[in-house]
């Protein structure tokens, strides 16, 4: 399969403290693929890159004609403000926006678009409920359906199965399996290795910079995984920044 993404000597930071260190690489179309390593790997600082709100330190992501229409981004819950009055249906609509404008018009076929995906996911009938009064789990569900309605041929998850009941999780990876058969390409960044060896065929494994990548089997393998929790404790949170 041709390259969706990729990467050349990419680094990516903060304030010019890089996170991910000269990643070169690529995902093909179609991937189904796994993010994983230890806490501050820079997995999460990966999927800003991609999607293009973070901007390289050096290097370069090449999205290979993809436009910000083809990107779907879904980020950690804890960086949604569920305080925000919405209700779930017009969570869901916002999913259109990229296509139709932030005050364009929803016809009759998007107005079905919104309220199948709702259905989908299993939260038919709660279409009025303010999303501050979801549980977690319906929360996700609802965001589930916005990724839905973008209908993107990228598609980017950042923890999306964290705390979680079993239910919604068999739920939403049944989606995540559905994308990836219908040849869209999914990275996911996430922590449960049991659940990326069952669902996920490749991973890239990463400590700031890329340890393994490729076969799932091999990048977790027990070998790689010590060298990533080494590499990672061996950064140091105060090393000199980047040159402006």
């Amino acid at each position: 399969m041709p390259a969706c993404l990729s990467f050349h000597d990419l680094t990516l930071g903060y304030e010019r403290h890089p996170a991910v260190h000269h990643l070169s690489g690529e995902i093909q179309t179609g991937d189904l693929l796994a993010i994983c390593g230890p806490n501050g790997a820079g997995k999460s600082t990966l999927l800003k890159g991609i999607c293009g709100s973070l901007r390289p330190l050096g290097g370069k992501v090449d999205r290979h004609g993809l436009s910000t229409h083809d990107i779907a981004y879904l980020p950690q819950s804890a960086e949604i403000d569920r305080s925000f009055p919405i209700h779930v249906y017009d969570l869901v609509s916002m999913g259109l926006w990229r296509r139709a404008g932030l005050f364009g018009g929803i016809g009759k076929a998007d107005r079905q678009r919104i309220e199948q995906a709702i259905a989908t996911v299993g939260l038919q009938g709660f279409e009025t409920r303010p999303i501050g009064t979801l549980s977690g789990g319906q929360m996700q569900r609802t965001l589930f359906a916005r990724l839905l309605v973008q209908d993107a041929q990228l598609i980017l998850l950042d923890e999306p199965f964290s705390a979680l009941d079993t239910r919604t999780t068999a739920d939403l990876i049944a989606l995540v399996q559905h994308w990836h058969a219908q040849g869209r390409t999914v990275v996911a960044v996430l922590h449960d290795f049991d659940m990326v060896r069952s669902v996920f065929p490749k991973t890239l494994l990463m400590a700031r910079s890329a340890v393994a990548w490729g076969d799932t089997s091999h990048a977790l393998c027990e070998e790689n995984l010590l060298k990533a929790r080494l590499n990672s404790e061996a950064w140091r949170d105060d090393a000199p920044s980047c040159a402006a």
